[in-house]
């Protein structure tokens, strides 16, 4: 595939142009911290920071919007969640041109980003009429005991690079529906697209007639975030980042006796059985492996193959590598764009000497591409590596196109390799051997948050809770139940009687 890397002033002039369709007007920003694209090394535009001092007036105008926003019913919140789904969908194509932008994602890979936003606003929408409590039978007669769910306070939201919108949109739009205001301090790399949302969400506040300041973003550096955790006026810090973010993060905020909501590290296996179809394998493989160059946190960065079809898969998954259209995100029938930067290379440079020190062999990839055309960017060819074990290398988490293929000769082994390291996210296992696909979901199988048979371990749906066990933190966000972090439980006890029966049989009479 024969890329032409963009010049600067016409990614420069593409993302103010974008940007001022959602609704933001880059050259009003002012002088500021000077971003630049990874898809070409260049500036992209520059954006005014404030400082941590900015967090306590966030805090303070979230709060007043809180207390006019709690006592709005749920389904009239929901209101304006559909609004802001509607005006996404309007914005789609701009919000995704300019994540590929700032993040390098392919184009469908952005547009997906946008659709996520989409679907858990539809989501969103539908929960804000079941924020259900239960009723449980008292002891006491002429009683009722229920428990009932109400609006938990200011949510700070601190998020990641690679994924620059979806994850401030799940918190964000469960978070409004609960009855709770957001501040969002993005990543220093994604700014224009942070501003983006913010004003189309702002639109659509302004036209449901929502408080102001339901939503606030912060552009600035790490001593914003720290802030953000820090400050007893946020009753839940959702970060998304390293474990090593992650255990600063939780400390902090518990020792004020805050919630923390922690989406941290993956470090992502596959197990390939005998019976498995290795042309589905393969596909569900390298979409995991080398999509958005390898810089998911569901990114799939093992593979645990049976010793009877390890030799094959590795050649089949070669000659996918060797065939992967590599460059310019914007350019239609790119599958991979470059990494976000210089030192997400040179973790994979280091990574990859690591696991041949290790007794790995380098089969495919890891080669750099383009770098004639723009020094500053980084397109990295997704590398492919057969270990004889896992090796310390591969326990750990590298934010790179790397996949380690190990062999195995029972599933109880391929189990154990799986669970083998500390980080406990996405997990898949690709077999038609029913009873293999039950073990790897049962209690013994796979320890991770995500468990998936016959698909790969990128792509969860927001149907379903998103987050993983261990040094991945042990949060929940998206579908299911993961509502109830955004809201605070009470229990209740109604008494009709007329009389004061105490609970357990207890007399107390004065």
């Amino acid at each position: 595939m024969v890329t032409t890397l963009p010049g600067a002033d016409e990614l420069a002039a593409l993302a103010r142009e974008t940007a001022k369709r959602c609704g933001v007007d880059v050259d009003a920003l002012g002088t500021g911290v000077t971003t630049t694209s990874p898809v070409n090394g260049e500036r992209l535009a520059a954006v005014r920071w404030v400082d941590a001092g900015a967090v306590d007036d966030a805090v303070a105008r979230a709060r007043e919007a809180f207390l006019a926003w709690r006592r709005v019913p749920a389904p009239v919140r929901g209101a304006l969640v559909k609004r802001f789904g509607r005006l996404l969908t309007e914005h789609k194509e701009d919000l995704a041109t300019l994540i590929s932008l700032e993040v390098g994602k392919i184009t469908s890979e952005a547009l997906g980003e946008v659709q996520e936003m989409i679907d858990i606003c539809d989501y969103a929408l539908g929960l804000s009429r079941q924020l259900y409590g239960r009723t449980i039978g008292s002891e006491r007669p002429g009683h009722r005991l229920m428990e009932t769910w109400h609006p938990l306070g200011v949510v700070g939201v601190i998020s990641a690079f690679n994924f620059p919108a979806a994850v401030w949109s799940w918190n964000t739009a469960i978070a409004l529906v609960c009855g709770d205001p957001v501040i969002w301090k993005p990543s220093e790399l994604a700014p224009l697209t942070a501003l983006a949302c913010a004003a189309i969400l702002d639109r659509a506040a302004a036209e449901e007639g929502a408080p102001e300041n339901l939503s606030q973003v912060l552009i600035g550096g790490p001593e914003v975030g720290e802030a953000l955790v820090d400050h007893p006026g946020i009753a839940l810090v959702s970060a998304t980042g390293s474990t090593r973010m992650g255990r600063a993060v939780g400390p902090r905020v518990a020792a004020r006796f805050g919630r923390s909501l922690l989406e941290l590290g993956g470090n992502n296996a596959a197990v390939v059985c005998p019976s498995a179809d290795l042309d589905l394998t393969v596909r569900g493989i390298v979409f995991s492996a080398a999509g958005t160059a390898g810089q998911r946190c569901t990114t799939m960065r093992r593979v645990i193959a049976h010793t009877d079809i390890v030799g094959e898969l590795v050649r089949r998954l070669a000659d996918a590598y060797g065939r992967l259209p590599i460059g310019n995100p914007l350019t239609a029938g790119t599958l991979v764009g470059p990494l976000i930067g210089e030192r997400a290379y040179e973790a994979m440079r280091g990574a990859l000497d690591a696991a041949v020190a290790q007794g790995g062999t380098l089969v495919a990839g890891g080669g750099r591409r383009f770098e004639d055309q723009a020094p500053g960017a980084y397109y990295a060819e997704p590398a492919l590596v057969r270990m004889p074990e896992q090796t310390e290398i591969v326990t750990q988490e590298t934010f790179a196109p790397i996949l380690y293929v190990m062999p195995y000769e029972s599933l109880e082994e391929a189990i154990a390799l799986n669970n083998a390291v500390p980080q406990g996210l996405s997990s898949s296992i690709f077999t038609r051997d029913q009873a293999e696909a039950e073990l790897f979901v049962s209690p013994e199988g796979s320890d991770c948050g995500i468990v998936n048979v016959n698909i790969g371990t990128s792509g969860a749906e927001i149907g379903g809770a998103f987050g993983g066990e261990k040094e991945t933190g042990g949060g929940r966000e998206s579908g299911s139940d993961a509502w109830r972090g955004y809201m605070r439980r009470a229990t209740n006890t109604i008494n009709y009687s007329g009389e004061l029966p105490l609970a357990q049989g207890v007399e107390f009479t004065v």
